[in-house]
């Protein structure tokens, strides 16, 4: 039993070895350099950052900031009992207007 033992063990060593032999994937050594370079927060090369187009940034930046204005008159009508409807719309619109502006100005 000991002398089956030790060739299973044996066997077991073989085959651990052989995989750790095998040849990597093509592309994976790409894959790490590319996991290697993020993980140092080196930004982007310049030609790969998008241009922002100042126009409509100004355009959401100026509707985001009428939107903001309109929610506390609004949130002091419920304190009347009274519920805009349009209020939940202004504010799910309010949070996407600031996800964009922010997106496009961290990729400036």
């Amino acid at each position: 039993m000991k002398h089956l033992a030790h060739i299973l063990l044996l066997v077991l060593l073989v085959a651990s070895s052989a995989r750790a032999q095998r040849p990597r994937p093509p592309g994976q050594q790409q894959a790490d350099q590319a996991e290697a370079q993020a993980q140092q927060n080196i930004p982007p090369p310049l030609a790969s950052r998008v241009a922002i187009d100042s126009v409509k940034l100004r355009h959401e930046a100026d509707e985001l900031a009428a939107l903001a204005q309109s929610v506390p008159p609004e949130v002091d009508q419920t304190t009347k009992g009274v519920l805009p409807k349009d209020l939940g719309e202004k504010l799910k619109r309010i949070e996407k207007l600031a996800k964009l502006l922010r997106g496009q100005l961290n990729n400036r």
